[in-house]
């Protein structure tokens, strides 16, 4: 078996906290109230936590974002560089269990508000590595599906905690916050309502992933999810798994096999073509690629609009083109 990236991550953060022991000490651990040009210093672990930051502190903030555009975020390991900036930062936000390195750093790290979203949205357990090759080993992945931020109302409960904790760091600018954080909420509402009418009258209820990064979503809107992989989009499904996904797939009409966008597409598309169906982008936004370009309400109306032709639904009426990037093989 192949040693998975959270023994890898584990590895890596032991010399990790070494070597940043030593960066801390010759620059000092100290946390200062703002940046030099009166910003509030945040570090966010990933792009859904990076967002929720920008959204809210607008020009009050200063964010660093922990992972790279376009960089798949269980496969973090952070630099020195990264933990001396998370040190000294004035407020984190993460999700704890996600990225092994990262929570040792906020553990490290002397900042007064660390922001973690499992706090305003409890993960739930889906089961997400059963008929994987990870299934029945332990490892120091979070205590559930993390994947909350596909939910646009879960999403919205941790854009309330990270508003909170931005006007409790930065008081001077704390109705900002607050308005920033009601405007927000307010497009997260609006999203979740175009979901909920654009997936009402769908023809299936079931669709197929590479990647069990769904489970919020599905729950919400009764949908359900057939995940190829695991918790771990690189872990590799059992034969049993992969004839179990076949069957559901016969069984329920599936159309199409939904791939994403920072993970190989190769799996969909071998299983895609032993059934003769498409393949299309359901994007779990755990980064992107061009963040000048896309953001996480346009991918979420693309993943909606994906959806509904996979599933037989009436298009909503959001703008958004559906894009498939395969079509049935024979």
């Amino acid at each position: 078996m192949m040693i998975g990236r959270r023994t890898r991550s584990s590895i890596a953060i032991a010399a990790t906290a070494l070597t940043a022991s030593l960066v801390l000490t010759a620059c000092g651990g100290s946390s200062s109230a703002q940046s030099a040009d009166g910003k509030l210093k945040v570090v966010a672990s990933f792009y859904p936590m990076e967002y929720l930051a920008q959204q809210i502190g607008k020009d009050h903030v200063a964010v660093t974002d922990l992972t790279a555009a376009g960089v798949e975020p269980h496969d973090l390991e952070l630099t020195a560089k990264q933990v001396a900036t998370v040190q000294k930062s004035d407020a984190i936000i993460y999700l704890k269990g996600l990225q092994p390195t990262v929570d040792q750093a906020v553990g490290q790290s002397s900042a007064k508000y660390k922001i973690d979203a499992t706090a305003a949205s409890p993960l739930v357990d889906h089961h997400l590595d059963e008929g994987t090759e990870a299934d029945g080993h332990q490892h120091d992945g979070p205590a559930g599906d993390p994947h909350i931020w596909l939910d646009p109302t879960r999403y919205a409960a941790i854009a309330k905690s990270v508003g909170d904790g931005f006007a409790k760091a930065d008081p001077a600018h704390a109705d900002d916050y607050r308005k920033n954080t009601d405007d927000l909420v307010g497009r997260l509402t609006t999203l979740d309502q175009e979901f909920r009418d654009g997936l009402k009258d769908a023809k299936s209820r079931t669709f197929v992933t590479s990647h069990a990064a769904f489970g919020y979503l599905a729950d919400h809107y009764g949908l359900t999810q057939v995940a190829i992989n695991g918790v771990d989009p690189e872990s590799e499904p059992t034969p049993a798994r992969l004839a179990d996904v076949q069957k559901a797939a016969k069984d329920n009409g599936v159309t199409t096999i939904f791939f994403e966008t920072l993970v190989s597409p190769k799996l969909a598309d071998t299983v895609a073509k032993d059934l003769g169906l498409k393949t299309a982008v359901l994007d779990p936004l755990e980064g992107v690629k061009d963040p000048g370009k896309d953001d996480y309400l346009s991918v979420m109306k693309q993943n909606l609009a994906n959806l509904q032709t996979a599933l037989g639904a009436t298009p909503a009426a959001t703008g958004t083109t559906p894009t498939a990037t395969g079509t049935p093989t024979s």
